[in-house]
């Protein structure tokens, strides 16, 4: 059997799972500054669980914005983020989601998450979604 003709037995079901899950709010306060400066934040112990095995995947999720109107309040941030441990969610999937409700919370002016995954079967997933006009 060629690799090409292997089932993995994945489905759109798996490929959509959590993708569309409401998640607790982020809440936000009053950006204090006109100018553009750009905030970094960075959780090194993330975790989530494979939506077809169930196996936990790790890595790093950073979150870099530009703020407009609003900043990120960490521990709303913290809380959200921690919802993601038990979820089965693909890798590419929570950075997009993650970026998505960003976005919703205080609307950046722009803003980045990258995903960083442990290595799985040799290969690391470094996964980037951005939002509005970069650099």
């Amino acid at each position: 059997m060629k690799n090409k003709d292997i089932d993995f037995g994945y489905t759109s079901a798996h490929a959509r799972k959590n993708a569309d899950a409401v998640l607790p709010e982020i809440q936000c306060w009053p950006n204090q500054y006109k100018r553009d400066y750009d905030i970094k934040i960075e959780l090194p112990e993330f975790t989530s669980v494979c939506p077809k095995t169930g196996l936990p995947d790790f890595g790093t999720i950073t979150i870099e914005y530009v703020p407009n109107k609003l900043c990120l309040e960490l521990k709303s941030l913290k809380y959200y983020l921690l919802e993601y441990r038990d979820m089965g969610i693909f890798m590419e999937n929570i950075a997009n989601k993650i970026l998505d409700d960003v976005v919703k919370a205080c609307k950046p002016k722009r803003a980045t998450v990258t995903g960083v995954f442990t290595p799985r079967g040799g290969l690391r997933s470094v996964i980037v979604a951005r939002y509005g006009k970069q650099k």
